[in-house]
């Protein structure tokens, strides 16, 4: 590899043209990397013949390395295929791997012929010293690169972890990099040109689900205002967005810290969408939430997860669920809508905590039938080789399947890419969910999304969300979810929008 050399950045497929936002992984590598290491950014969600692109521009010569950003679930398919593809067209280049994926699983993600180096955390340093060591052909340098897992001898290394850095909020993204940004802002119940933004970092907390957890650990920055202000006169003034969606992992923290950001957000008046932790909108002060309803928050999605205490605290949510009900009773006397996710179905007791769950959507909805709802499987996150924790082995060692046997996660990306393991990474499936229960998670989401159509689903026509809500009042009164045919059929002529897809 030499210095004239580049490294192409590749965000693969995840989601439908229609669904794109912003590659903001790769954008914010292209600009640590501005000034030392040439680079091009592949978007598979615009360009979706992008593996024929990357082979292209590898057959021309001048490629050195290539860095993808790996999500489990749909995008680590596409990853695959074209990883595997630069193995067989160049087996010479090296391909790296990092996002939420490989830092999660490191072990299963080195472990393919494809994949040379993963990168666990945050991968702009870690990126650009593997870089160094490869243009100036430094093996010996390898070991000394903190974040980074490879093999040496055939052997898995974990190297230690790297620190946490909040120097990508000093840098604003080079949206100039991509083609036609414009592209990727969509009409939404926001606005005509929603665009998907990232002010802060990280997050606090430490859930057992949670990829940002394994991310960041507990570890968390915000931006300066000035940062925010300047990024918010672009957006709005250079691209004409009239909507964002903030994919900050947790936008409310410490109130003290949020409100110079509140007060940008205000001055711009844009609607906007973002996470929210219950705790931390339960205690906001009048004076800030007098901000948040001048900037036009529409929506906050909370993690409410389980109405149980015990499990809140087993799974280190640090909220309780008295909180959760007076985050919504705060959010409907200041015209937000809540929209609260629900983990069904944890190992302990899958059965009784999701009809336990069940109940306290309906009490949700009887105090606030605005309330969005979001329905998801709780799948812990696997346990890392390296990981030493006794509380998280003892816990590991608990899970068991459907049959009482002890779950086995996978060991390679390719079995990670298999269907049921993709609905694991997804929370949508979970080895200890019968037949049965899966079945009346289906059918009680499919009552409860025809009965409380989302307003995020601006696609369906007013009389077909009436017709739904009609169809499924009386199975959601008298709780008949159990094989709810017509309301399946109705939602096919209909043609209802799921919306998982937008707050993903």
């Amino acid at each position: 590899m030499s210095a004239s050399q580049r490294i192409l950045l590749i965000n693969p497929t995840i989601t439908p043209k229609r669904n794109a936002r912003f590659p903001l992984a790769v954008l914010s590598l292209a600009t640590a990397l501005e000034g030392k290491h040439p680079s091009r950014i592949l978007d598979g969600n615009i360009d979706r013949d992008f593996i024929t692109t990357a082979l292209g521009d590898i057959a021309e010569g001048g490629v050195a390395a290539v860095g993808v950003t790996v999500m489990g679930g749909p995008q680590l398919t596409s990853a695959i295929a074209l990883s595997r593809a630069i193995r067989e067209r160049a087996p010479g280049v090296p391909v790296i791997w990092g996002g939420a994926f490989p830092t999660v699983c490191p072990d299963s993600a080195i472990n393919a012929p494809y994949v040379d180096y993963v990168v666990r955390g945050q991968g702009e340093e870690t990126l650009t010293e593997l870089l160094d060591a490869l243009v100036a052909r430094d093996p010996a340098a390898l070991p000394a690169i903190r974040g980074m897992t490879w093999r040496r001898d055939g052997q898995t290394v974990h190297n230690p972890e790297r620190a946490f850095s909040a120097a990508s909020l000093d840098r604003m993204l080079p949206y100039e990099r991509l083609e036609n940004p414009r592209q990727y802002l969509k009409s939404t119940y926001l606005g005509a040109r929603t665009a998907g933004y990232q002010a802060a970092l990280g997050c606090r907390f430490r859930c057992t689900f949670c990829g940002v957890a394994a991310m960041f650990r507990g570890r968390m920055a915000l931006p300066a205002a000035a940062r925010l202000e300047q990024d918010l006169s672009f957006l709005q003034g250079q691209l004409g967005v009239d909507g964002i969606q903030f994919y900050d992992h947790n936008f409310f923290d410490r109130e003290v810290d949020m409100v110079p950001l509140l007060e940008v957000l205000a001055k711009f008046e844009i609607n906007w969408w973002c996470f929210a932790r219950s705790d931390a909108l339960a205690n906001l002060s009048e004076r800030s939430w007098a901000l948040v309803k001048k900037s036009r928050l529409r929506m906050a999605y909370i993690g409410a997860e389980s109405p149980s205490d015990w499990l809140l605290h087993d799974i280190r949510k640090g909220t309780r669920s008295d909180q959760t009900l007076a985050a919504i009773e705060q959010c409907r006397s200041h015209g937000v809508v809540p929209e609260l996710s629900f983990m069904l179905a944890p190992p302990q007791d899958p059965e009784g905590e999701t009809e336990k769950t069940f109940e306290f959507i309906r009490v949700i909805k009887r105090l606030h039938p605005a309330t969005e709802v979001m329905i998801y499987i709780y799948t812990p996150l696997p346990m890392r080789s390296d990981n030493k924790n006794a509380q998280a082995a003892r816990m590991a060692a608990t899970l068991r399947d459907v049959s009482g046997n002890p779950v086995v996660f996978p060991r390679t990306p390719d079995g990670w890419a298999e269907p049921h393991w993709r609905g694991y990474w997804c929370h949508n499936d979970a080895p200890w969910l019968s037949v049965r229960l899966r079945r009346r998670i289906i059918d009680f989401t499919t009552v409860l999304g025809c009965r409380f159509p989302t307003i995020m689903d601006i696609r369906s026509s007013a009389w077909g969300k009436s017709s739904l809500r009609a169809l499924a009042s009386w199975r959601y009164r008298f709780q008949r979810y159990d094989n709810p045919w017509e309301l399946r059929v109705s939602r096919k002529l209909i043609r209802q929008w799921d919306p998982r897809v937008m707050s993903l």
